[in-house]
């Protein structure tokens, strides 16, 4: 009898044994799952997404050289795509705008009024954890045919790169938080672009008549600011600085876009553009239509924000 309950002893033992090795090797798999799951989590290097904007909007321009009346209604849209990569010190973010809107005025009827695209891809070598060694390459245009407007009488104004900017960059990209970037470059060439030979022959945006390509070699300086200031309101801006080494190093052609969104519902929203352009070579304006100025539109309108 006592052999009996010893052997029945020992036999729970090896058993209990058993199976609390068994439990540690399921719960050591399971870590180890875990572990592997959370680190594919944390280690994804694409960040990718955007906006689509379809707004009914009021229009408001100023010496603006893509063509428009001064005030009128319109239907707006904007397409903003991004993709940004990160990877021990290597970056690589990229984005593209594009905005299309059409006006519908009781004077002249119904035409473009709206039109342009901009496509940024900058990489950067990181120095330290808010520096990077950068590069640039910007292209900025549009797509359709611009006109100007004197007492009802319609000229041509810009077309498809009439005029494009290519600009070629290297310099220093400081990103003190996640949302503000500011990038730096005392060497930066720029290629105007008047592929139109109307506007081109007239000389238009600072190429030489009958020329169509003008390369400016300067400084410049862009910053890009995004912020999500609470659930239903963000703001997105830009600022781009040029300095034109060979001709009136003073006078900075500016570029500066701005947009806040509230969101009203899941899709409903009313958002506010703002967009300021001075070019040194854009001499439209003026009472005898021949110097440079402040190009100004504003855009406050109500529609679909969709987001992905």
């Amino acid at each position: 009898m006592r052999i009996l309950f010893a052997s029945l002893l020992i036999s729970f033992a090896i058993a209990a044994t058993a199976q609390d090795l068994s439990v540690r090797n399921l719960q050591n798999e399971s870590l180890k799952y875990l572990q592997k799951k959370s680190d594919d989590t944390t280690r994804k290097n694409w960040r990718k997404g955007g906006l689509y904007n379809l707004n009914i909007s009021q229009a408001s321009l100023s010496n603006w050289a893509a063509g428009g009346d001064e005030f009128s209604l319109a239907v707006n849209s904007l397409l903003s795509l991004y993709a940004f990569y990160k990877k021990d010190r290597h970056s690589w973010d990229n984005t593209f705008d594009f905005n299309l809107g059409y006006v519908n005025t009781t004077s002249l009827g119904s035409r473009k009024n709206d039109d342009r695209f901009d496509l940024l891809s900058k990489y950067g070598y990181a120095l330290n954890p808010k520096l990077n060694l950068a590069g640039l390459v910007n292209l900025r245009s549009q797509f359709f045919k611009g006109y100007s407007f004197t007492e009802n009488v319609k000229t041509l104004s810009s077309n498809f790169m009439a005029p494009g900017y290519l600009l070629l960059s290297t310099g220093l990209d400081f990103k003190p938080t996640k949302n503000l970037s500011i990038y730096v470059s005392p060497l930066t060439a720029r290629w105007v672009i008047v592929r139109d030979t109307v506007l081109s022959n007239k000389g238009a945006y600072g190429v030489q008549p009958g020329k169509k390509t003008n390369l400016e070699v300067g400084g410049f300086a862009t910053i890009g600011y995004q912020k999500e200031i609470s659930k239903n309101i963000t703001y997105k801006g830009r600022l781009d600085l040029f300095s034109n080494y060979k001709k009136n190093p003073q006078n900075v052609d500016l570029f500066m876009s701005n947009i806040l969104s509230v969101k009203l519902s899941k899709i409903l929203s009313a958002t506010w553009g703002v967009d300021l352009i001075y070019d040194d070579d854009v001499r439209l304006f003026g009472p005898t239509k021949t110097s440079p100025g402040l190009q100004v539109k504003s855009l406050v309108g109500i529609g679909v924000l969709v987001k992905f």
